[in-house]
């Protein structure tokens, strides 16, 4: 599987410099032999124990090295159909970000800079030289050292110091190719002291073809930022969705993480969080709705390196069919992080005998003045609730489908944008109800 690719960048790695800029470029030999080293990841490996990625990684896809505009305006054919989130719209298509701009993005708050990360690396060299890569070029991963090899363009997000945004970013990835087609990019995103920023990722497939994205995003909160980063995967089932979330929090900071898979066809989210600073809050939370032979994977790490910490993690999934679903959560506590507060929840509802799920909490603990816990559980509907329900004149699959609704919902109201809170109630309803799950306002998802 990794040959085809090795032996693609020994021919044409000038080409893939020529089309990308210089800060990525610094990395790319080194990334690149660290995949030789690596290779693609397999179940043979602790971290990926459940993801299985063989079928996904063996296919033939094409790589638009030469970065051939994709014949496709996405402000024309995609309309968000939340009503009231009036967000920041923009638009990475396969790999590359959309130049053409938006008349609602006119009013960015002064010293904010969106972009791609091509492009502000021209016109700002030092502000993106300062942090691409600080986190991902330490990561012993086939997969990060893949993307940092052929990823070629981004999406950028830089937050001035104090300065707040007075409503959501929304970055929509949308997936376009006539050929089975694979992705690679990587984002970056800054939070200087004091700023305060929401962004709303959305993954869209829109051509009945093979796809498989492998992204990379580095985001970096300073001292007394708050960030909230909510993704939402709404893909075909031909879709390989391979998704890394790298953050770095400095003192007295806030993050939400929020990832929601509501159809897809093979997905694994790393999401790795370092506290680096006293003070940090972090609440990470995602939800999991599958049928069929879907396979999601999400593999989280909080790490508290800094004392007087505070986080909390909460999964759910919902799984049905011969769907399949992993959970590894690690929470890791340095010597000197006293007075450290973590706690990991992983819930999961089988709907049917031949729906998987594993999961693996887990907790290293270094210091003696902490408060820690995990915990999951693995179990059906309880019968007893929807007895209970069907008795006072409900009917039974109106039962089940309320009870799979309150199961998911503390998910959801962990949702801070309350548009976004509504829209996403009505989205899982619908695809609990096995009814289409993409947004309506997509024109190039009907």
């Amino acid at each position: 599987m990794e040959q085809q690719y090795i032996d693609l960048y020994k021919q044409h790695h000038e080409s893939i410099k020529k089309h990308s800029t210089g800060v990525m470029n610094d990395l790319r030999d080194d990334a690149f032999a660290l995949f030789e080293k690596l290779h693609f990841p397999t179940v043979a490996l602790e971290n990926y124990k459940y993801s299985d990625l063989k079928a996904g990684l063996s296919i033939d896809y094409g790589v638009n090295i030469n970065r051939i505009p994709i014949p496709v305006n996405p402000y024309e054919v995609f309309t968000c159909d939340v009503p009231g989130i009036h967000s920041y719209l923009y638009f990475v298509v396969n790999d590359a970000f959309y130049p053409v701009k938006d008349i609602r993005n006119n009013s960015l708050p002064e010293g904010v800079i969106i972009g791609s990360v091509n492009q502000v690396a021209e016109t700002h060299p030092e502000l993106v030289k300062q942090y691409f890569g600080k986190l991902s070029s330490k990561k012993e991963d086939g997969l990060i050292a893949f993307n940092g090899a052929f990823a070629q363009d981004g999406f950028f997000m830089y937050v001035p110091k104090n300065v707040v945004l007075d409503k959501p970013v929304q970055l929509v990835n949308i997936m376009r190719s006539d050929v089975d087609f694979m992705a690679n990019s990587h984002n970056l995103i800054i939070l200087e002291e004091g700023a305060k920023a929401q962004l709303l990722v959305c993954d869209h497939t829109v051509d009945d073809v093979r796809f498989l994205s492998n992204r990379v995003t580095e985001v970096f909160v300073s001292e007394n930022a708050t960030y909230e980063h909510y993704k939402l995967e709404n893909m075909h089932v031909k879709t390989t969705n391979l998704a890394t979330l790298l953050i770095d929090q400095q003192a007295s900071s806030n993050v939400l993480a929020n990832v929601i898979t509501l159809h897809n066809g093979q997905t694994r989210n790393m999401v790795e969080i370092d506290l680096d600073g006293e003070h940090c809050e972090t609440l990470l939370c995602g939800m999991v709705i599958g049928d069929k032979n879907q396979q999601v994977d999400n593999f989280t790490s909080i790490i508290h390196n800094k004392p007087n910490c505070h986080s909390r993690e909460l999964f759910k999934y919902v799984l049905d069919d011969m769907a399949k679903g992993g959970f590894t959560g690690k929470l890791y506590v340095a010597k000197d992080a006293q007075k450290t507060a973590a706690f990991q929840t992983n819930r999961n509802i089988l709907l049917s005998k031949t729906a998987k799920m594993r999961t693996k909490p887990q907790l290293e603990i270094y210091a003696d003045d902490v408060k820690c816990s995990h915990g999951a559980t693995i179990g059906q509907l309880d019968e007893s609730a929807k007895f209970y329900m069907q008795a006072r004149g409900i009917s039974g699959e109106e039962a089940r489908l309320l009870l799979m609704f309150a199961f998911t919902n503390d998910v959801i109201e962990n949702i801070r944008i309350p548009a976004l809170q509504d829209r996403i109630k009505l989205l899982v309803e619908k695809r609990l109800r096995g009814e289409l799950s993409k947004c309506e306002g997509c024109v190039i998802c009907q």
